[in-house]
């Protein structure tokens, strides 16, 4: 999949004259319902001879209103980094996306400069499809009927039809973002899972930390998360691929701030694998991509009084996953 920064004459940078079929949002954790809506495109661009595109945002367009408004409260919980929303789109297999810096010069323009600007020359569109609440340009003013009426109004050359996709349902439940992240924040990861059709993970690489897992007798891999507000946090049984080939390892994971040893801010999700494979040796984990899946809540974070009684805390937690695992046929 080709990934492009930006808008401004993309279909001459991605090499189309053709043009592409369209897809637009911010697709945080790519669910089924994303899923159902980018099969559709893929047939549809299949069909008309186009390579199917997908237009993001980063950050996510909610970030830059709360952080004008000086209330990141406001924002989303993120369920999904960029590199693993890019790494579901691929899978999805789609042609090429797009990911747009969402800043006030882009929430600034108008639906018709959307239109103009983005759709018609930067991207050449020749069918876009949309969701059943789709709405675009400054003050989200331009609607589905809009973007329809000046699809046909366009020259022959640069025609565009538009579609507009219904809501996905599972057991009678509209799948949505905001629904994955209740899930998540809950702790129901069965309940998020069924959302998004796969266990929840997290991916990238294996990053140094302060090394007090070894001194507290649990080596522990790094994983960066890179918002500030995970849709998920706590302590999880997990699954970590990418370091044993084909097998994943089995281990127990904290995602969030640390209370104990450190208020930063900063979120990690660290791992405790608990059959380090031997021909990886002590330090043959670090610089590898790997995607940690978050099976099963256990508690939330924690704040222990002392270095002794977060070991202690630890020791219990691999017990539990031990146990939650095993029942699982996992162990």
């Amino acid at each position: 999949m080709r990934v492009l920064r930006g808008f401004h004459h993309l279909g001459q940078r991605a090499g189309s004259t053709a043009g592409c079929a369209l897809t637009i949002g911010n697709f945080d954790g790519v669910h089924r319902g994303h899923q159902a809506m980018l099969a559709l495109l893929r047939n549809e661009a299949q069909h008309r001879g186009l390579p199917s595109c997908v237009l993001t945002f980063e950050p996510h367009p909610r970030d830059h209103f709360a952080a004008r408004a000086g209330q990141p409260d406001l924002a989303p919980a993120r369920i999904s980094t960029l590199r693993d929303k890019l790494g579901e789109l691929v899978r999805c297999g789609i042609d090429q996306a797009i990911v747009v810096p969402f800043n006030h010069r882009f929430a600034s323009f108008t639906p018709q400069a959307f239109i103009d600007d983005v759709l018609v020359r930067g991207l050449r569109a020749r069918y876009v499809l949309v969701g059943d609440d789709f709405c675009f340009g400054a003050r989200r003013a331009g609607d589905y009927a809009m973007l329809d009426a000046a699809g046909q109004a366009q020259p022959p050359a640069e025609r565009f039809d538009v579609a507009r996709m219904l809501s996905y349902e599972v057991h009678g439940l509209r799948v949505s973002s905001s629904a994955v992240r209740e899930a998540l924040a809950a702790g129901d990861m069965t309940r998020a899972a069924a959302l998004l059709g796969r266990p929840y993970s997290i991916s990238g690489h294996v990053v140094h930390g302060r090394k007090l897992g070894r001194e507290l007798g649990f080596r522990t891999l790094n994983l960066r998360f890179a918002h500030a507000r995970p849709a998920a946090m706590g302590i999880f049984v997990v699954q970590v691929h990418g370091l044993n080939g084909e097998q994943p390892l089995t281990g127990v994971a904290s995602l969030g701030v640390r209370p104990t040893v450190e208020d930063a801010g900063r979120v990690l999700l660290e791992t405790h694998c608990f059959d380090w494979p031997d021909a990886l040796g002590s330090e043959g984990g670090y610089g590898r991509c790997v995607r940690v899946e978050l099976l099963h809540k256990l508690h939330d974070e924690l704040r222990y009084d002392s270095l002794p009684a977060l070991r202690e805390g630890i020791a219990r937690d691999e017990v539990a996953a031990r146990v939650w695992l095993a029942a699982q046929g996992l162990g």
